[in-house]
């Protein structure tokens, strides 16, 4: 039975950067119960999925309880954006700012008394109408006892227009500053309506995905008729037609018809998939040339699409180890910067002789007509400055959007990274080390066909495998049953007693009237089998074959040769990763000289082959690996490997998509092979290298700005524009990640 989710949307008010996109996130998240979390800047709202009524009652109050406020679309569609854009507020404000600014520089009418009440009536209206997302925003993080990055801005802007109205107002004949505290709002604004458009670019594989699937679906009635309905109509007892052209709107199993598939969007492979009766088709996914029937056997929620989609929101919204400096730094600096602020205040209102020259001092070629004439002019100024430039927006930015851009790449050819640790643990990989059956092979053994065999090994080894889906017995299964091995006139099947499989070692059972062993070498001497072709074995091992014999009691009766071929891109992903500083390994449970013939052809190295290793032994080994200093990246098909993939300190699983939701992994691989591997560690590497890049640059750029701003080198509106700049630094950083 699946889990009926339903999909809520809120506008969420007092968003004006991504960092605050973040809190809002954080808030959501910490409601359980609670998946494909997309909170979206530009558009004010914030998506979620949610099995309960409690949960959204819970996400309003944590929403609300984080500094924002919260309205509930109660029909379920977006709510205007207009009403929260940036866009309007920039017009608004540029206008009014571009005004001003002709007015005092181009036609020199700053004396002029009217002029100044009219700077003041329309800075006013910028102040009262741009600046009011701020100023709430300030005001919802004071009643928390917190502050943002609204207080520094709303507190910038105030002190430059509180003190051109008592100028304006107790006849103050210098220079008043309402052009100033209007660009400040302006250029703040006009910065986050840039960072918000940018910052939507790294999103776009995201957004990609969510507007995969459609809304409708044709659906095939019980009496044969046709009809569309809404996706969320149909369940698993219905049919659909997929017409050539036509989007997947649910996961389904393919009852007629043939077609070829593009399944890009969800495996990043472009040759397109053939579908046939039986096959597993996907939402999301395109029909080509043929018409398809489908079984329907997952919607919603429930679909690879939406774990997909999950998979990626979630990373995007993860939080990375390093980014707990920016956090510690973030959640002290406005206080700090507030106390700076004041501190240049007193220093330019009390010792104004001793800081003009201080800072002519430093910078020779700057003259005290440079600067604000009278001590409280310099005062008010520089405080705004200060405010203003050391706003920490670019630190709040540094980790998430170098996450959500390089998570975003990455899904785009395949590859979904669950969260931000998954990028930092490549950064400290020394070794990789593959499982070798259906990774570093193809999975598909092939028994020898020359093999000479009599028909009580065919009838007991027939018996034996035929309730086993293991590769080996499957392997051996489809070859003894095809038409051209049965036995001539077929054969009456004996009865089987006592059938066990031991996992690792192999198959027995009671068969007729005989004891019947069917496993690896090794375990049938243990069971007192008499192994007298140990030069054939060999032979046949060091040709990189897998050997397994039949026993019937004590005495070997046929010994059976597979091979699983080793895929093709291999040897050339071991040479990458070695270029990247990365030990290739090998681990399975194939005797030695099989194991050395295999990565011998891998090219991987023999001292790095861990052969004879059970399934149940990999995460030992991986453990033990671990204890000699090495950090390990585990490569598994992803379903068997679950031990070794969660003990590594990487974890990378080749899946397919109805997979995803079993994986323990923290990278997963949608395409069929692991050709994508290099692709993975580089991308992830390089988006670990942009977060520190990222972070370096934030720290330097507030280092290196508030001191110039306490000297007062530069004015509130360039400090203003220096602000909104190191964030684009930031996100434009981040945005190469979607070009590699």
């Amino acid at each position: 039975m699946q889990t009926t989710h339903t999909t809520r949307i809120l506008e969420v008010k007092g968003m004006n950067c991504p960092a605050c996109a973040r809190k809002v996130t954080e808030a959501i998240q910490s409601v359980p119960g609670v998946s494909n979390i997309h909170v979206a800047l530009g558009e004010a709202t914030a998506t979620f999925s949610t099995e309960s009524e409690d949960a959204t009652r819970d996400i309003l109050s944590a929403v609300r309880q984080a500094g924002y406020r919260a309205m509930l679309s109660e029909d379920g569609q977006p709510l205007p954006a207009s009403r929260d854009s940036w866009k309007l507020t920039v017009v608004v404000g540029s206008l009014i700012t571009i005004a001003l600014m002709a007015g005092e520089w181009g036609l020199g009418l700053g004396g002029e008394s009217w002029f100044r009440y009219a700077a003041f009536a329309l800075s006013g209206i910028v102040q009262m109408y741009c600046g009011a997302r701020f100023y709430s925003g300030a005001w919802s993080q004071l009643k928390r006892g917190a502050s943002n990055m609204d207080t520094l801005v709303a507190l910038g802007s105030t002190t430059a227009f509180a003190f051109s109205t008592w100028g304006l107002f107790c006849g103050w004949s210098g220079h008043l500053y309402f052009m100033e505290s209007a660009a400040i709002i302006t250029l703040v604004s006009l910065g986050h309506f840039i960072e918000s458009r940018v910052a939507s670019r790294a999103e776009s594989s995201l957004n990609a995905l969510l507007n995969l699937a459609p809304e409708k679906a044709l659906r095939r009635n019980i009496d044969g008729s046709e009809k569309e309905v809404s996706v969320s109509e149909l369940d698993l007892t219905h049919e659909v037609i997929l017409k050539p052209g036509d989007k997947i709107p649910v996961d389904g199993k393919v009852i007629e018809g043939a077609s070829s598939v593009d399944e890009s969007m969800l495996t990043g492979e472009s040759l397109p998939r053939n579908k046939q009766q039986q096959d597993k088709v996907y939402a999301g996914t395109i029909n080509l040339d043929g018409q398809l029937v489908i079984q329907v056997t997952a919607t919603g929620q429930s679909t690879a699409l939406a774990r997909i989609i999950e998979i990626v929101q979630r990373a995007q919204n993860s939080r990375a180890n390093i980014q707990r400096i920016g956090d510690r730094v973030s959640s002290v600096f406005v206080p700090i910067v507030i106390g700076i602020a004041l501190l240049t205040a007193l220093w330019w209102g009390l010792a104004y002789d001793s800081a003009l020259k201080t800072a002519i001092t430093i910078l020779p070629f700057l003259r005290p007509e440079h600067f604000p004439a009278s001590p409280l002019e310099a005062a008010f100024v520089h405080l705004a400055g200060v405010l203003i430039i050391a706003c920490p927006c670019a630190m709040g930015l540094a980790t998430p959007a170098a996450i959500m851009a390089g998570v975003n790449a990455a899904a785009r050819r395949g590859i979904l990274i669950r969260d931000g640790e998954a990028l930092e643990k490549t950064g400290t990989l020394t070794t990789i080390v593959f499982d070798k059956t259906g990774t570093l092979t193809a999975g598909r053994l092939a028994v020898d066909p020359d093999t000479t065999l009599s028909q009580e090994s065919q009838i007991a080894t027939t018996r034996l495998t035929e309730r086993s889906r293991h590769p080996i017995s499957l392997a051996l299964f489809n070859h003894l049953s095809s038409g051209t091995r049965a036995p001539a006139g077929g054969y009456k099947r004996p009865d089987m007693r006592n059938w066990i499989e031991l996992r690792g070692r192999g198959i027995e059972a009671d068969i007729g009237y005989g004891k019947y062993r069917l496993g690896a070498i090794p375990w049938l001497e243990e069971c007192g089998v008499k192994i007298d072709a140990e030069e054939e074995i060999h032979r046949l091992q060091a040709t990189g074959r897998t050997v397994v014999g039949l026993a019937n009691a004590n005495e070997l009766i046929q010994l059976y040769a597979l091979r699983d071929k080793l895929r093709n891109a291999v040897p050339d992903i071991v040479r990458t990763l070695r270029a990247q500083n990365l030990q290739p390994a090998m681990i399975t449970g194939d005797n030695r000289i099989t194991a050395d013939a295999i990565a011998h052809e891998a090219g991987i190295e023999s001292t790095h082959v861990h052969a004879g290793v059970r399934p149940e032994g990999k995460a030992k080994l991986i453990s033990e690996l671990q204890k000699d200093g090495q950090r390990l990246a585990f490569v598994g098909d992803g379903i068997n490997d679950a031990p070794a993939l969660e003990q590594a300190d990487l974890g990378i699983a080749v899946a397919s998509a109805s997979d995803v939701a079993r994986e323990s992994a923290d990278i997963i691989l949608l395409k069929s092979d692991i050709q994508t591997i290099p692709q993975a560690i580089d991308l992830s590497q390089a988006t670990l290298r942009t977060i520190k890049q990222n972070l370096f640059w934030a720290f330097f750029y507030n280092a290196a700005a508030i001191p110039i701003a306490v000297l007062g080198f530069v004015s509130p509106i360039i400090c203003a524009a220096a602000m909104g700049f190191s964030d684009l630094i930031v996100i434009g950083n981040s945005l190469h990640l979607l070009r590699r």
